[in-house]
């Protein structure tokens, strides 16, 4: 996995949209990053990590490429904004999803 700067983030998530446009998927995950490279310590052992500030770690993988960036509180408004425009720029090619009918409900439901 590759730890890349915000902007270099964004560009490579847009090339990764662009190559799985006809086929194929990407998947992102956010998750809350307190900055730890160890593992928590087991219960019994004392724990004295205390975070600077709070900060987002977001992973983009099509299943071949993977690629990483971490957002801090500073920076948070500025990424948002580019980012939500970069789904919205490449969130055209989503397919509808079938509506069952309301007739067909079991007892169970009613």
């Amino acid at each position: 996995m590759v730890l890349l700067e915000n902007d270099s983030f964004l560009t490579e998530l847009t090339r990764l949209f662009q190559k799985c446009r006809t086929s194929g998927s990407v998947a992102i995950t956010l998750k809350k990053y307190d900055g730890r490279t160890k593992p928590v310590p087991r219960k019994g052992y004392p724990e004295n990590y205390e975070p600077a500030d709070n900060k987002c770690l977001l992973r983009a993988s099509d299943g071949k490429k993977k690629i990483s960036t971490v957002v801090s509180t500073k920076e948070v408004i500025k990424f948002q904004m580019a980012y939500s425009n970069l789904l919205r720029a490449h969130m055209d090619g989503l397919k509808k999803k079938d509506k069952k009918s309301k007739g067909k409900k079991t007892k169970a439901t009613q």
